[in-house]
């Protein structure tokens, strides 16, 4: 994997924005998050290049098994969206990616424009769906008792199940998959929507922590704006994962490797950390609470034992 592979991205076509990135009060320590923490082993953090030609292989081979015409992504010009693009591309070229934008509220302007760019960067057909009317009719509609005014997480989780609603009648239309944007590290915390952004039919970062797919990143040459982006659900005004999650990606991917992959409890996990990721046994104790309830966000709908699939 000596040979670095050029960039999906067409030199000089997206403007540079690393002064306004810059001005957004992302915090550092987050930002440059490294793949692990001197508290574990480095090698278990997975080459860039290594998982480039591997999510490359996984999307092509994939797309090959279906008999699709290619993959649709919605982008949010955000690091994980961006990242995934990028491989699809490489995976099966520009022509056979298809990107949808879907807004739903001035919040979302700014980043919708970011994704419009880096689409047109990476060569690929797109379409930016505003979803605010759609919204406004869907919570008319909706019984008073479940009503969406001044309820971020009800309204939240409706507007990104109308995102994936979109991003498969795309893909009906097209005959093409759903490329699920997702990592690792919010799978483990059930860090999203069921049946929203949740959903899809391939997910080529599920496996990556968050840190890994900065990493990534740096493999595919995304712009800096992108990867200095905060992360943020992008639904409020200045709403952070680090303030939703209680803890930075690096903290999180840290204490989701000991606690998770290596089976630790808290208080093992917040020993082992100390001095190498700023992280109280509280806040681990939150994380891994928060892993175990929502189990049910990863796996399929139960159904009763005796006739097997």
């Amino acid at each position: 994997m000596g040979d670095r592979r050029s960039s999906a991205f067409e030199p000089g076509a997206i403007p540079d924005r690393s002064a306004a990135a810059a001005s957004t009060g992302d915090d550092s320590s987050d930002r440059v998050a490294t793949a692990d923490s001197g508290a574990l082993d480095p090698s278990d953090a997975p080459d860039p290049a290594a998982e480039r030609e591997r999510i490359r292989t996984f999307l092509a081979d994939e797309v090959a098994a279906a008999n699709a015409a290619g993959l649709v992504v919605n982008m949010s010009g955000g690091l994980d969206s961006t990242v995934t693009a990028a491989l699809a591309v490489e995976a099966l070229g520009a022509d056979r990616v298809y990107g949808l934008i879907l807004p739903c509220n001035k919040i979302g302007a700014p980043h919708a424009r970011d994704a419009e760019a880096l689409a047109d960067a990476l060569g690929i057909d797109h379409d930016t769906v505003h979803l605010q009317p759609l919204f406004a009719q869907f919570g008319a509609v909706a019984p008073d008792r479940f009503d969406l005014h001044d309820e971020p997480v009800r309204s939240g989780n409706a507007i990104a199940r109308l995102r994936m609603a979109m991003a498969y009648l795309a893909a009906n239309a097209t005959d093409r998959l759903v490329c699920g944007t997702t990592n690792r590290s919010e799978r483990l915390l059930g860090y999203v929507t069921k049946h929203g952004d949740g959903a899809a039919d391939l997910l080529p970062l599920g496996h990556l922590y968050k840190t890994e797919v900065r990493a990534l990143a740096a493999e595919l040459d995304v712009p800096e704006f992108v990867v200095e982006k905060p992360p943020t659900a992008g639904f409020l005004p200045g709403q952070r994962d680090a303030d939703d999650l209680g803890a930075s990606y690096e903290a999180i991917d840290a204490v989701l490797r000991l606690g998770v992959d290596r089976g630790l409890d808290a208080e093992a996990v917040a020993e082992r950390l100390t001095g190498d990721v700023d992280v109280s046994e509280e806040t681990v104790a939150d994380l891994l609470a928060r892993h175990r309830a929502t189990a049910h966000k990863r796996t399929t709908p139960p159904m009763p034992a005796g006739r097997g699939n």
